[in-house]
C-alpha cells in the first residue's frame, strides 16, 4: 500500500474519528505533505516511537499510539507474562495524558494490567516503577527534550531498561502487524477501574523512587554543614522535574533553591524556550538572570520528561559557564568515584560505562580508580542493558554511567538516565568543592591536570523531511564506501563500522572484533589520539558529528577540535 492509499483509507474508514478526517481533507491538494504523513509508519529508533503529533500514519495520534499498544499487548500475550501488567507514566506535552490513558484501555481490553501515574512524572520514575511493580513492560509517553510539536512512546521491559534488539525488533513486528487500525481494542476507563486492569499508580511508588534517590547521597553531613552557603537555581522547563526535583534537594539537607518562576508550571508549548533541550545553552537565559540575583553557585535544567539534566557554573572569571555533557559525566565519574573510595565502599569489581562518543577522560579516570570500564553504542537503553549483563554475570557492579547528551545515573535503582539523582549529585559536588575554597569550575581544571586536557565537540546537521532523509543516507553511504585517509593531514589509523561490523587499522591493516550491536554509526580513530564519529540521530532530524581529542591545555585542544570540524566540513561540501 503506497501513501496515497493509506491517505485515502483514513478517509473512508469508520474507526478515524471526524476531527482526523477533517485535518486530512484539509490537506488533499498538498501531495508532498500527504507524502510526509503516510509514507511510512513511525519506528522504535534510539528513543522509542517519536514523531510530530498530527493525523496520519507517520506522526503521533491517537491511532499510531494505539497501533502501538495493541503491537505490544499481542507480544506480552504471546510471552505468556500478561499477568505481571504494566506501568505507564508521561510528560508534559501536548496529548501525552490522553495517550497514557488510551495505551492504559487498550491494555485493559487485552485483559493485562495497566498501572498509570494520575499526574506527570519523571521517565526515570517510569524504569523505577516497573521493577519496583515487577511488571512485565512499561511505557512513558514523552519526546523528551524535542520542540513541542513533538510527542513520543518509549518501552520498557522487565529489566526496567528501554526495550533492546532483538526485542525492539520483535515487538514492532507485533505492531506493524496489526494491520486495520479497527482490530485495536478499547476498554471504557470507567469499565477498566471497575475490573481492575486499570489502576492509577499509588503514591508509594513515588516514595519509594526518592528514597532510592536519595540513597545515591554519599556525603550528607556535609550538605548539611554547607546547606546555607550554597545557592541553587533550579529550572524544569516546564516539565515533570519540578516536584521530584525540588524534594529530592530539600530532603538530603539543600535550603537554598531558587526556582525560575517562569519556567516551573507545565506548559505543554514550552513558551519560554520553544526547545527545551538542556544541552542548548539558550535554556538557561532566565535561570542565568535570577541567578545573578542570588550570587549562585550552580545553575541546573531539566528536560520535560526529567531525564537529562544540564548545569551552569561560576568560571574563573565569575561569569556563568555552561558545562557540556561531556564535562558533566567526567566530574560525576570523578567525584562518585573518590567519594566512595575515600569512604570505602568503592566495590572491587566496580564498573563504569560509558557511550562510544562520550569522552575519553573516562578511561584514565576509570583506571586511577581500579575500575572496568565499557563502552556501549548511543542511547542509555545500551548503558541499562550493560547494567542488566552485570546484574545477570554477577562479574561487574555497576558504580555509574553517562552519556554525552546530558544523561548520568548513579545506583542500579533505574536503567535509564535520571536528572533527579544526577541534580542531586551535582549540587553536592558543589557542595564539596565550596567546602573547600573551590568552584566547580576550579575542580574542572584540577581534573584536567590530573588525567589531561581532554576536550570534545558536537556539531548537529539538521536535515528534516524526505529531502533531509536522503541526504542523510547519501553522507552515510559515501562515508562508509569511502573511509577518510586523514584530517587536515593526520592520518586516519582506525576505521569503524558499526553497521557493516568492520573495524580495521588503515594503516597496517589489522582488523578487531566488536561485539557490540549493528549500528548506523562510524567512528575514526586518528594517529594522534583524536576520533571522529559521524551518526543519524535517532530521535531527530539530525546528522550527528563528534569530535575528541586531548591536548596539552585547554586552548591547545581547541584548537585541535576546530581544525577536526573543518576538515569535516571541507570533506562534506565535496559530496
Amino acid at each position: 500500500m503506497d501513501y496515497r492509499q493509506r491517505y485515502e483509507m483514513w478517509l473512508s474508514e469508520d474507526c478515524f474519528d471526524d476531527e482526523t478526517k477533517a485535518e486530512l481533507q484539509a490537506i488533499r491538494e498538498n501531495d508532498k505533505e500527504i507524502q510526509e504523513r503516510f509514507y511510512t509508519e513511525l519506528e522504535f529508533g534510539t528513543g522509542g516511537l517519536r514523531g510530530i503529533l498530527g493525523a496520519g500514519t507517520n506522526r503521533m495520534n491517537v491511532y499510531t499510539v494505539g497501533k502501538a499498544t495493541q503491537g505490544l499487548a499481542n507480544y506480552i500475550l504471546k510471552q505468556g507474562t500478561q499477568e505481571k501488567g504494566v506501568a505507564i507514566a508521561y510528560d508534559s506535552r501536548h496529548m501525552s495524558k490522553e495517550f497514557a490513558e488510551m495505551a492504559g484501555r487498550i491494555l485493559a481490553a487485552n485483559h493485562i494490567k495497566a498501572y498509570v501515574f494520575s499526574e506527570l512524572k519523571p521517565t526515570p520514575m517510569l524504569s523505577f516503577a516497573v521493577r519496583h511493580l515487577q511488571c512485565t513492560a512499561g511505557i512513558v509517553v514523552t519526546a523528551s527534550h524535542n520542540p513541542p510539536e513533538y510527542n513520543g512512546y518509549k518501552v520498557y521491559w522487565a529489566d526496567g531498561g528501554q526495550v533492546t534488539e532483538p526485542r525492539d525488533r520483535d515487538i514492532i513486528a507485533e505492531v506493524n502487524a496489526v494491520e486495520r487500525y479497527s482490530d485495536i481494542r478499547k476498554m471504557p476507563l470507567e469499565e477498566a477501574l471497575a475490573a481492575g486492569l486499570f489502576q492509577w499508580m499509588d503514591v508509594s511508588v513515588e516514595e519509594a523512587y526518592i528514597e532510592n534517590v536519595k540513597a545515591q547521597c554519599l556525603q550528607q553531613d556535609l550538605i548539611r554543614a554547607m546547606a546555607d552557603k550554597v545557592s541553587i537555581i533550579y529550572t524544569p522547563l516546564h516539565g515533570a522535574g519540578n516536584i521530584p526535583v525540588r524534594r529530592a534537594l530539600r530532603e538530603v539537607g539543600f535550603k537554598n533553591v531558587f526556582v525560575v518562576p517562569e519556567q516551573e508550571l507545565p506548559d505543554p508549548d514550552f513558551t519560554t524556550v520553544g526547545y527545551p533541550n538542556p544541552e542548548d545553552p539558550k535554556v538557561f537565559t532566565l535561570a542565568i538572570q535570577l541567578a545573578k540575583e542570588h550570587d549562585a553557585d550552580i545553575l541546573i535544567a531539566t528536560d520535560p520528561d526529567s531525564d537529562r539534566m544540564g548545569a551552569v557554573v561560576k568560571d574563573n572569571q565569575g561569569e556563568y559557564f555552561v558545562l557540556s555533557g561531556n564535562i558533566t559525566g567526567a566530574l560525576l565519574t570523578e567525584y562518585v568515584l573518590s567519594q566512595k573510595k575515600a569512604k570505602g565502599i568503592l566495590p572491587q569489581n566496580g564498573a563504569v560505562v560509558k557511550t562510544i562518543v562520550s569522552t575519553e577522560i573516562i578511561r584514565p579516570i576509570a583506571k586511577e580508580y581500579g575500575m572496568a570500564m565499557f563502552e556501549v553504542l548511543t542511547g542509555f537503553k545500551f548503558i541499562g542493558r550493560q547494567m542488566y549483563e552485570f546484574e545477570r554475570s554477577g562479574k561487574y557492579e555497576y558504580v555509574f554511567g553517562f552519556e554525552e547528551s546530558f544523561g548520568y545515573l548513579a545506583g542500579t535503582y533505574a536503567r535509564d538516565k535520571d536528572a533527579v539523582v544526577a541534580t542531586m549529585l551535582m549540587c553536592e559536588m558543589t557542595a564539596y568543592y565550596k567546602s573547600r575554597g573551590m568552584t566547580v569550575y576550579d575542580g574542572l581544571l584540577e581534573l584536567y591536570e590530573k588525567y589531561g586536557y581532554y576536550r570534545e565537540k558536537n556539531i548537529a546537521l539538521v536535515l528534516k523531511g524526505l529531502e533531509g532523509m536522503e541526504k542523510i543516507k547519501n553522507i552515510m553511504t559515501h562515508f562508509r564506501q569511502n573511509p577518510p585517509k586523514d584530517f587536515n593531514g593526520i592520518a586516519t589509523a582506525w576505521a569503524r563500522d558499526y553497521e557493516l561490523q568492520k573495524f580495521e587499522n588503515i594503516l597496517t591493516g589489522e582488523t578487531e572484533e566488536d561485539l557490540l550491536p549493528v549500528s548506523n554509526v562510524l567512528h575514526y580513530t586518528l594517529e594522534d589520539g583524536s576520533w571522529v564519529c559521524i551518526r543519524p540521530s535517532g530521535t531527530e532530524p539530525k546528522l550527528k558529528f563528534y569530535y575528541g581529542t586531548v591536548g596539552d591545555s585547554i586552548e591547545n585542544a581547541d584548537a585541535k577540535i576546530d581544525v577536526l570540524h573543518k576538515a569535516m566540513e571541507a570533506k562534506l561540501a565535496q559530496i
